[in-house]
């Protein structure tokens, strides 16, 4: 009943993205979230940690691509920094950013991976159309409210998960 929930895999961050086994599964590119996946919610400086990884995932040949439900406004500039084409007001878990993201990329489904902290957004949004899905515990507590109340949600079914 709740398999669309259910990422693939289930990691405390990026940083602990196995990138040989994302290969072997034939994965060619990687769409993330931006708050709470790759920086705190509302902050938008970049971490020497973070632009390290994304040079390895560069090097290594992966496509990227940023998909948010917040602003232009908010995760542009971060966007720019890093060089990463994005969506802003994607309108997660809809598929039409998803879809946008791949064609970008010129990738099938089954070659692309979604890397964020949301079951309701990210996860849902890349099972709906057969990518592989990563959730992440979430940078900070610190968060927009509307995901405060969703996070309940996920810890009720998570629980009824492990049942």
């Amino acid at each position: 009943m709740f398999k669309i929930l259910i990422p693939d895999q289930h990691l405390d961050s990026i940083f602990e993205v196995d990138l040989n086994h994302l290969q072997s599964l034939g994965i060619k590119g990687i769409i993330t979230d931006l708050d709470n996946t790759l920086v705190p919610w509302n902050d938008r400086n970049i971490s020497p940690r973070l632009a390290e990884w994304f040079v390895t995932l560069r090097s290594r040949g992966f496509k990227l691509f940023i998909i948010s439900n917040n602003s232009r406004d908010s995760g542009g500039q971060l966007a720019r920094e890093l060089d990463i084409p994005a969506i802003f007001y994607a309108v997660k878990p809809r598929k039409n950013a998803f879809r946008k993201a791949l064609e970008n990329m010129q990738l099938l489904p089954q070659e692309a991976a979604v890397i964020g902290d949301q079951i309701f957004t990210d996860i849902l949004g890349g099972n709906r159309l057969g990518l592989h899905t990563i959730l992440v515990t979430p940078i900070s507590e610190k968060e927009f409210m509307w995901t405060k109340l969703m996070r309940m949600l996920e810890r009720l079914i998570a629980g009824r998960r492990k049942k």
